[in-house]
């Protein structure tokens, strides 16, 4: 209960009914709206993958997949994924998608170790999604070019649920505000992490923060990431260090600030054998995902994941994911969110 966030007064805008009907306004919407502006097809993708592929994310290295055996392939030891950044990536070389064209695909997972609360839950649905790229674009300006895209597609919508909803007005700033996690310590010295966050979100409304992953001048990292998708060691032409961000919008029903997307231009031969390094998993080298990296078979690439049901959060003014999605809460959440207006599917 200690992750709860309980809005004072909160009244949700739209009934049980209504929240239906934008939650699937929005699916449909958004993925059209994101695929024409990347220039993704839709892929199937997988719920589970072999253990031991190094196929599925292995986010900090801390969370446990779920995980049962397959009785028909001699008890086989499958793993239900985090994500799919990895896998997105194989997929774009068996389809043998051309640079300036990608995928997306719905994610959907099972988290068994995530701490619940308002923006927290066991089942993960998102819009996972990878474009090839060119060695020339392995820089910051074209991560900032690919952000400001999905920025677009996510403000479309929020004029769509407008339009529906007239009573949930339009929020976000026309621009997003980028800056380096470097920077973002800089300017909040004194803060943790998720106070810088909440602080420059709050400032900016939408924000991207560059450098995930990559250690800090105060030798912390502003958050883990895992060493074999995103690229977080390259320099880059900001003065910095690191190809990939999470996305950021200020959330006025729970005050805070709120990820709805965790992206990046991949690892290249040269930086993720670096990463394996730095985190001590050459070990790696070794699995089938990444030794086709390393032997050159997969193409450059950009990708990431954007939340589902966090979007429908955010853009329906929900106080809880619980009220989109339904998955398992305590008891004692669920009550206590009752009786604060938040009614848990």
């Amino acid at each position: 209960m200690s992750y709860l966030i309980l809005p004072k007064d909160y009244k949700a805008l739209i009934d049980l009914k209504q929240t239906e009907q934008g939650i699937k306004q929005i699916k449909e919407f958004f993925q059209l709206s994101l695929s024409a502006e990347l220039r993704l097809r839709r892929v199937t993708a997988p719920l589970f993958v072999l253990s031991g592929t190094g196929i599925n994310d292995n986010l900090s290295g801390r969370e446990r997949p779920v995980s049962f055996n397959i009785k028909d392939l001699n008890d086989q030891n499958a793993e239900i994924v985090h994500s799919l950044a990895k896998w997105k990536r194989l997929t774009l070389a068996e389809y043998n998608i051309e640079s300036g064209y990608g995928i997306y695909t719905d994610m959907n997972a099972i988290r068994a170790d995530e701490e619940l609360g308002n923006l927290h839950s066991l089942y993960v649905d998102q819009w996972d999604w990878e474009l090839s790229m060119e060695e020339k674009d392995r820089n910051i300006e074209f991560l900032k070019d690919v952000v400001r895209r999905i920025y677009a597609a996510i403000r479309q919508t929020e004029y769509l649920v407008f339009e529906q909803f007239p009573n949930i007005n339009p929020c976000l700033p026309e621009k997003i505000t980028f800056i380096h996690s470097e920077e973002l310590l800089k300017k909040y010295p004194n803060l943790t992490p998720k106070e810088r966050e909440n602080e420059f979100t709050k400032e900016h409304k939408a924000v991207f923060i560059i450098g995930i992953g990559s250690i800090l001048s105060n030798g912390n990292k502003h958050d883990e990431r895992a060493p074999d998708y995103d690229d977080w060691t390259t320099p880059n032409e900001d003065g910095f260090v690191g190809l990939n961000g999470d996305l950021f919008v200020w959330n006025d029903v729970l005050g805070c600030s709120m990820e709805l997307s965790s992206m990046g231009i991949r690892v290249d031969r040269k930086a993720m054998l670096k990463q394996l390094s730095i985190c001590e998993c050459e070990d790696r080298k070794n699995l089938f995902f990444h030794k086709r990296l390393l032997n050159g078979e997969l193409p450059l690439s950009i990708g990431g994941g954007i939340g589902q049901s966090r979007l429908c959060m955010y853009l329906l003014r929900k106080g809880h994911i619980g009220e989109i999605q339904a998955s398992i809460w305590s008891k004692e959440m669920q009550k206590t969110c009752r009786e604060h207006g938040m009614i848990l599917i």
